[in-house]
């Protein structure tokens, strides 16, 4: 799951506010609510983001694996890997 714990420590060092954002930059309200809820956004806007605050995409978001992803990869691995199994038994 992409986090933009990041992000808020970002604006924060930086001295940015949402407010600053929306009207002095044109970041709009809502992809500061979606950031806010975890939700995704579009590279344009990381762009954006990373010029306003001078900074590098990992300054903006992280990639955590939740537990429900973890379980999922590994169930994923497992098809493959029987998959692979069974195309050389043939």
């Amino acid at each position: 799951m992409i986090s933009y714990g990041n992000f808020w420590k970002t604006m924060k060092e930086k001295g940015i506010t949402k407010y600053s954002l929306i009207y002095h930059y044109g970041i709009s309200s809502n992809t500061l609510r979606r950031m806010a809820n975890g939700e995704s956004i579009t590279t344009s806007t990381i762009n954006d983001l990373c010029m306003i605050l001078h900074c590098e995409p990992q300054d903006i978001l992280s990639y955590e694996l939740t537990e429900e992803e973890k379980i999922f990869n590994k169930k994923r691995e497992e098809e493959v890997s029987m998959k692979k199994k069974k195309k050389n038994l043939e």
